[in-house]
């Protein structure tokens, strides 16, 4: 019988699953299919894992993430001690692009190690699994910033030195954060402390693909009960310019990744544009996001460091008094960028 430390130290499944970054269904189907299962169930029916089973599904986790079928690596996860790769496994086609070995992640939370497992064995269930509890323990920004951002780094960095491959865990990855972050944003009602502000707009400069960081401030907001308006991947100048015509926002967020895509003049342009009654113009707040812009002379616009900055900024902006928001006809251009 086991005693109460034993009892103590187990895992249930669902704590397991996030530990080990897979979804309970895969632990319930190696448990079916292979017999990689808790030794003593509680009460005769439920799973409980104690800490030598726990070791079973690490080395089991680490085989089928190196790319051994899973009835092999079941079989040298059974066996204890040193484990040995079957030899033919590495060499796999590498046109099914199969990812092989651990992600780079150095000193990261266990949340980070479990997500970077499951991304790499394309567990889709356990990608959104565990992106969903991460935000729901411990919030969007540490979820962002500690788990989110290291994993997709990560991903990142073996795709760049691994050619071709990885790139389907990279998708995968990007694609579920990004689905994670829109179900934690909320639309405000623009009622409130922000009445008669403008919204924050949110876009990536012409050019400039990757929305990623955009989503998780415009979640941020959301959260924050500040109005935005997301305008997403590479707003073409024009509309951008537009779009700051027709919504007289508070503050423009302009996102750029490489100094390729990061255009001066147009940040220039968006910050001088006015609108209201002569003798008392308004100007949005232009904010300079992404690496694109280190190097880049641009007075008058701030440059946040990080999500956490970026929303205290932008909480700031709203607590101040605001002028009454102007209408559509009251809206008037600065010249266009050089």
């Amino acid at each position: 019988m086991a005693n109460s430390a034993d009892a103590a130290a187990s895992l249930t499944t669902g704590a397991l699953a996030r530990r080990l970054g897979v979804s309970p269904t895969t632990l319930r189907s190696w448990d079916r299919r292979y017999g990689i299962g808790p030794a003593v169930r509680a009460d005769g029916r439920h799973r409980r894992w104690s800490p030598q089973d726990v070791a079973v599904l690490e080395t089991m986790c680490r085989l089928t993430s190196a790319g051994v079928p899973p009835a092999e690596a079941a079989r040298a996860a059974r066996g204890g001690g040193a484990v040995d790769v079957p030899e033919q496994a590495p060499e796999e086609p590498r046109a099914r692009s199969r990812a092989a070995g651990s992600l780079p992640l150095g000193d990261v939370r266990r949340e980070c190690r479990g997500l970077a497992r499951a991304a790499v064995r394309l567990d889709a269930p356990a990608v959104e699994e565990l992106l969903g509890s991460t935000v729901a323990e411990h919030g969007l920004v540490v979820a962002w910033h500690e788990v989110m951002v290291p994993t997709l780094h990560a991903v990142g960095r073996k795709w760049a030195s691994s050619g071709d491959r990885y790139v389907e865990v990279e998708h995968l990855l990007s694609w579920h954060v990004s689905s994670t972050l829109r179900r934690h944003t909320r639309p405000a009602a623009g009622s409130g402390a922000t009445a008669g502000a403008g919204p924050v707009v949110l876009a990536c400069v012409p050019g400039e693909q990757h929305t990623l960081p955009l989503e998780a401030l415009n979640a941020g907001l959301s959260q924050l009960g500040l109005p935005t308006r997301m305008f997403g991947a590479a707003v073409p100048a024009e509309a951008l310019i537009a779009a700051v015509d027709r919504l007289g926002p508070a503050a423009v967020v302009l996102w750029a990744q490489a100094r390729s895509t990061a255009s001066v003049p147009l940040a220039r342009h968006v910050a001088d544009a006015e609108w209201g009654v002569r003798g008392a113009r308004t100007r949005p707040t232009v904010l300079l996001c992404g690496p694109g812009w280190l190097g880049h002379r641009t007075p008058r616009m701030l440059r946040p460091t990080a999500l956490r900055d970026a929303l205290d900024t932008l909480s700031d902006l709203y607590a101040r008094p605001s002028p009454p928001q102007p209408s559509h006809r009251s809206l008037s251009r600065a010249p266009g960028p050089a």
